[in-house]
């Protein structure tokens, strides 16, 4: 399996890419793991309502461009479905078994994911209705998918 994973913004704290990296090398051997950064943009205080929706746009046109039509995609947006982590490997499993080998997870960045990127997603994921920062939402996702294909496969992993 192929997984993309789209994410707005750069790691900043060393902590985070250090988790980010550990999960990479784990997922390494059970799919092709990459990571696209896409440019942020600076979103001060007070904005209107006008400016975020621009601001979202902005950011998923950056998404909408490193997505390729066979991709499955599935977006975080805490309006979305919340699985636990064996429906997660259920899922992963079912796509894989359908032929949809090349999956494409998106992040959006803090003030969320534009219209046209929630449309393009075959799925919503929530991982919860609590908002977490973007940049550790991406380590939160690797660690499930990590956890998802070692209960795939029937391996132990700690709970």
């Amino acid at each position: 399996m192929q997984i993309t994973l789209i994410a707005v913004g750069k790691l900043k704290e060393p902590y985070l890419k250090d988790g980010v990296a550990e999960y990479s090398k784990r997922l390494s051997a059970y799919c092709k793991l990459q990571i696209r950064e896409v440019g942020e943009e600076p979103a001060p205080e007070n904005l209107s309502a006008a400016e975020m929706e621009q601001i979202k746009r902005k950011e998923g046109e950056r998404i909408l461009a490193q997505l390729k039509p066979e991709q499955y995609v599935i977006a975080l947006a805490i309006e979305g479905e919340s699985w636990t982590s064996e429906r997660l490997s259920r899922e992963l499993d079912q796509l894989a078994l359908r032929g949809k080998s090349q999956l494409a997870f998106i992040i959006g960045g803090s003030l969320g994911l534009s219209p046209e990127v929630l449309q393009r997603a075959q799925v919503h994921l929530s991982f919860s209705r609590m908002t977490f920062p973007h940049q550790l939402m991406r380590l939160i996702l690797l660690e499930q998918v990590y956890r998802a294909f070692k209960i795939s496969r029937g391996e132990p992993y700690h709970k």
